[in-house]
């Protein structure tokens, strides 16, 4: 089936020529107008978002803040913002591309295919592993430990998928980066620290064990056993 795709932007003529564009390239174009139209189109999740960052109701900050917990998507944000600082932002709240407006047709849809070919591949990697009490499914992108499910955003899983992959490999958080974000990223390997913080304290509700460890002055590596 054609993949699905939501295009968010309060500018009707961008959404046209967006939609257009996309229809013609065989996709099937859910269009919305508002952050708030938004959120009633994401049951059934699509397979990638474009969404605008500047729209008056909810912002697609706000929007891509909301919805990253349940939708692990590609999310791309569509802006005319350019400052480094609103890139990162938009890095830490969960979103995988900014296109900067305007912007070229044929790019961003090389950039919407390339989001979704990396997707496809995620998903043709089917594997389960054990450590101790934690199971982590690759495949559906969960993670229990003693049986009880930790939600993750689809950052917090790619990074906790890196590093448990490599177990005993140490990182640094520009190697992360560079693997979770991929090179088309605009962002800060800053980023890195404070979505490591949020896993730990997402694992710490349920386990003990610290299954990501520091290595001081180096970067990060996963511990999997609970010995």
């Amino acid at each position: 089936m054609n993949p699905k795709i939501l295009i968010v932007d309060d500018e009707p003529g961008i959404v046209a020529v967006v939609q257009n564009y996309f229809e013609a390239a065989g996709y099937r174009v859910i269009a919305a107008c508002s952050g708030t139209d938004a959120m009633k189109y994401l049951t059934p999740s699509p397979d990638i978002v474009l969404l605008d960052i500047n729209m008056p109701d909810l912002d697609g900050l706000t929007v891509c803040q909301n919805i990253r917990e349940h939708i692990t998507c590609p999310i791309l944000f569509l802006t005319a913002r350019v400052e480094t600082a609103d890139k990162i932002k938009g890095f830490s709240v969960g979103a995988d591309d900014y296109i900067v407006k305007p912007f070229d047709l044929d790019e961003l849809g090389a950039r919407v295919a390339a989001h979704l070919r990396r997707e496809n591949r995620k998903q043709g990697q089917s594997s389960l592993r054990f450590f101790g009490d934690m199971v982590i499914d690759y495949t559906k992108r969960e993670i229990a430990v003693h049986q009880k499910p930790v939600v993750l955003s689809k950052k917090e899983f790619d990074i906790v998928a890196l590093l448990s992959a490599h177990a005993g490999q140490v990182f640094d958080r520009e190697r992360i980066y560079e693997k979770v974000w991929g090179l088309e990223g605009n962002g800060n390997s800053d980023t890195i620290m404070e979505h490591i913080r949020k896993i730990r304290s997402k694992f710490a509700a349920v386990t003990t064990h610290g299954y990501i460890e520091t290595v001081w002055g180096v970067g990060y590596k996963w511990n999997g056993s609970d010995k």
